[in-house]
């Protein structure tokens, strides 16, 4: 029997977690239970990249977990090109550290080669290693935009639809997003070039899943094979987690979903106190998981979207509580739901924090009113 949202029953043994005890495993591993002193090269890491689709949201999103962290530490090293912006899992822009952007883009390549099916239509007659080929000779003698890179490969077919061509371009190839864009404090439209000719050496071959189910479990355990899958857009995961079994411990979620994790991985106890923490839109926290109730509690499922927008999000007691929003001279808080007068207080110290963090010597009200119009 299968339940929507979460992984197939499993003939699973091992203890019980309830809802609380993932949700703060999880936020331990996220580093959002208590900050941790990390560097941002490393926290990037540990979190297998930070997802990027706007240029702002790693920056807050590593605000919310590093003790002591400015931006300009994140832009710094995007600047050296220690960290880079690629379309990585589930088709959407990451911020990855060199190292994971010439292992985990190979990873899912699979994932890429199977979108680019959804475009048969419009890539109808195009050679695919061809246009690859045009396409890498192209971005690496110069960073082309996507515009400009449309327009060259329309040249070569001129049948084929142009956005499409585009979209083929980015499945088959590593394209990473050159500075200044995504600097900090800095603007710049998106210019691409292969990861391999931005960073100076080859991406690693095609690996077996094996080390990032381990890295996974350490980031986001303990998890099904379905939330991996979640979060890496990839599909048939099992046989990795099989190979592993030995080496991991399970559980059980409270729908009797298998639950595999690493066996010294920190399980904190379900009372362990979780401080209000502001994240920024299309936070991983709230993305990389099948079943998202150890962070998002069912009756504010689909509460910080409208459409094709994403809101910022804040935590109450671990879980997902409200949205943000930075407006003019006021940093605007929109519980789902009331928050006590300690509450309401809690939530307003943790945004002075992150403003102090994010925008010092700049002057923001803060006030609890209206951000989903």
């Amino acid at each position: 029997m299968t339940k929507r949202g979460t992984t197939r029953k499993a003939a699973a043994s091992g203890p019980v977690l309830s809802t609380r005890d993932l949700n703060r495993a999880t936020l331990e591993r996220q580093l959002l239970l208590q900050r941790s002193s990390l560097g941002a090269k490393a926290a990037v890491g540990h979190l297998l990249g930070l997802q990027a689709q706007n240029v702002k949201p790693p920056y807050y999103a590593l605000a919310a977990r590093l003790d002591g962290f400015g931006p300009e530490e994140l832009s710094g090293l995007m600047a050296d090109r220690e960290v880079v912006r690629i379309v990585s899992m589930r088709s959407t822009i990451h911020t990855h550290t060199a190292d994971d952007c010439l292992i985990l883009r190979p990873l899912v390549q699979p994932a890429r080669d199977r979108e680019l099916t959804n475009f048969r239509t419009g890539l109808a007659g195009v050679d695919l290693d061809r246009l690859a080929t045009l396409a890498r000779e192209l971005v690496e003698a110069e960073p082309r935009t996507m515009k400009q890179l449309r327009e060259a490969l329309i040249a070569e077919w001129p049948d084929a639809d142009p956005q499409s061509l585009g979209i083929a371009a980015r499945c088959r190839l590593p394209l990473v997003q050159v500075t200044p864009r995504g600097l900090w404090g800095r603007s710049g439209q998106v210019a691409l070039t292969t990861a391999e000719h931005w960073l100076g050496r080859p991406a690693e071959p095609t690996p077996a899943p094996d080390a990032t189910v381990l890295r996974y479990l350490a980031a986001f355990g303990p998890a099904s094979v379905k939330d991996m899958q979640t979060w890496a857009g990839l599909t048939r995961l099992r046989d990795a987690f099989e190979r592993l079994r030995p080496q991991l411990v399970t559980f059980r979620d409270e729908n009797g979903v298998e639950l595999f994790d690493l066996p010294d991985a920190p399980r904190p106890d379900a009372d362990t106190p979780a401080p209000p923490r502001f994240l920024p839109e299309f936070d991983n926290l709230l993305l990389s998981h099948a079943d998202r109730t150890r962070v998002v509690p069912p009756e504010y499922r689909g509460r910080s979207w409208v459409g094709n927008m994403l809101y910022c999000t804040f935590l109450v007691d671990g879980f997902l509580a409200g949205v943000w929003k930075l407006e003019e001279g006021a940093l605007v808080i929109e519980p789902f739901d009331a928050l006590t007068k300690g509450r309401r207080a809690e939530v307003v110290e943790e945004g002075e924090r992150m403003l102090a963090t994010m925008h010092p010597g700049t002057s923001y009200d803060i006030r609890f009113g209206t951000v989903i119009r």
